[in-house]
């Protein structure tokens, strides 16, 4: 049985940690270095930084930040936002970056992650997608780019056959209807993604408790959750997250196994 993974989604914006919903209404949470650690802390298994405004204002990913994160973690850590060339995936790798996130430049320019996957391999390169369903197709789930802000008339689940194919070793689908709203990760487009693809899917957007990240693996057949808000507002850990997924039989690694020290970070 595979193992599965919570990861936990920094969205950063000028430094900063924020959260909202639907990709609006962001407010600060913290700085991104000590929130890291303290998830690291508490379980996860990954980190994910996302430069959530660095495409929109065309400059680079926050490779400051991933420096200071490298060297204080243990665990895998993405980094995402503002990657607009091979050369940037090289820069995010040697701060520090184990994967590298690739959204708008990948749909404007398909072929990055082609170079990107034969240059550094495929095991580093991630495909992010903002995805919502279409206004009279329920069924058909646009990809946006540019932070949520640009349709792009791209099918999600065509367009992430072609990631795959490719190079890109791992998807990362954010439901843009469910972001922030805590009912539950949009299942119907995770499992789509998922059975049309060879590689580990992240389902993201719309966790609101231990249940839905259950669900994300088991009903949306998912490799991993990413969950960011529910954490941030306290509503619940990633300890207790992955207490309820053993409880339901789903394999998880526990704090143990990253050989941290669960009091190193408070």
């Amino acid at each position: 049985m595979l193992t599965r993974r919570v990861i936990v989604c920094l969205d950063v914006d000028r430094g900063r940690v924020v959260k909202g919903t639907r990709f609006v209404a962001l407010r600060d949470v913290g700085d991104p270095v000590e929130l890291a650690m303290r998830y690291e802390a508490d379980g996860a298994d990954e980190i994910c930084f996302l430069d959530i405004s660095a495409s929109i204002e065309q400059r680079d990913t926050m490779l400051e930040v991933a420096r200071r994160a490298a060297r204080r973690l243990f665990i895998p850590l993405t980094i995402g936002g503002g990657i607009r060339s091979v050369e940037d995936v090289a820069s995010a790798l040697r701060a520090g970056a184990d994967k590298v996130a690739i959204n708008s430049a990948a749909i404007a320019r398909p072929s990055l992650l082609d170079e990107s996957a034969e240059r550094f391999g495929t095991q580093c390169v991630v495909a992010s997608m903002d995805a919502k369903r279409r206004d009279g197709d329920p069924s058909f789930f646009e990809v946006y780019s540019h932070g949520g802000r640009s349709p792009t008339g791209l099918d999600a689940v065509e367009w992430a056959r072609e990631c795959v194919q490719r190079g890109a070793g791992e998807i990362l689908v954010t439901s843009m209807d469910r972001d922030g709203e805590r009912g539950g990760y949009d299942i119907q487009l995770t499992r789509a993604v998922a059975d049309a693809v060879a590689v580990p899917v992240v389902a993201s957007g719309g966790a609101g408790n231990a249940a839905h990240v259950r669900d994300a693996i088991t009903d949306g057949r998912a490799d991993a959750a990413l969950v960011a808000g529910i954490l941030h507002d306290g509503v619940t850990t990633v300890r207790a997250i992955k207490d309820v997924l053993r409880r339901e039989g789903i394999l998880v690694r526990g704090v143990e196994d990253t050989g941290i020290n669960p009091g190193s970070a408070a």
